[in-house]
């Protein structure tokens, strides 16, 4: 079928214009899908790793019912190994390190916390930093622990982090900052949480006494 004049203007001016633009578009295009196949690739990949990830979680924590710790370790390992940018990492960190613990095996529970407090997110860093400074506390390792417990934390951990450093400073008879530090951390501790009496009563065993307004009522 023959083209009319109209048609075959139009047909004139979309080739021009493809000569001129034609291989910008295609440049275009091809970046177009490329992104999106790499969005959509991610997105697999991602689901992947949590998928494997997941399940090697299940065995870990198979190998913690077991009372396994060498398995438990094991498991931990792999995990922040393969796939150290999951939360199942940091979580199979602190679970390792309780396992470890109950083990009588302190060195790998100080190793598996260190790693969540290097790799892991804000929440299970913060949780992380109060127990290894409990194990260091434990130890008389004092400025070591201080160390550990220093720089920002989640303000909802904030008050674990204060009260920790006050068992701290209380053990090493710094007893000025260590009445400080118990008053931040009921500062920053809920009223209606029950772990809050237990700060107030450390706070005035060192002679403290409870800030007008501050008290667990």
């Amino acid at each position: 079928m023959a083209y009319d004049l109209e048609e075959q203007e139009q047909i004139a001016t979309l080739k021009a214009w493809w000569d001129k633009y034609g291989n910008l578009t295609s440049w275009v295009l091809i970046a177009g899908l490329a992104a999106y196949s790499g969005f959509t690739g991610w997105n697999y990949y991602q689901r992947n790793q949590a998928t494997q990830a997941s399940a090697l979680y299940d065995e870990l924590q198979s190998a913690v019912e077991a009372k396994d710790n060498a398995k438990v370790l094991r498991a931990a390992g792999d995990m922040e190994t393969k796939f150290g940018g999951t939360a199942y990492a940091s979580m199979s960190a602190l679970t390792a390190a309780k396992s470890s613990f109950e083990a009588n095996d302190v060195k790998s529970a100080k190793a598996q916390l260190q790693w969540a407090v290097e790799h892991g997110g804000d929440e299970f860093k913060a949780v992380a930093k109060v127990r290894l400074a409990g194990l260091l506390l434990d130890e008389k390792a004092y400025d070591e622990a201080l160390k550990v417990l220093a720089g920002d934390v989640a303000p909802q951990f904030a008050g674990s982090v204060a009260d920790r450093k006050g068992d701290v400073l209380a053990a090493q008879n710094k007893l000025t900052e260590a009445r400080a530090a118990y008053q931040a951390a009921l500062e920053a501790t809920d009223k209606k949480n029950p772990g809050r009496q237990l700060i107030q009563l450390k706070l005035e065993a060192i002679g403290g006494s409870v800030p007008a307004g501050k008290d667990a009522a």
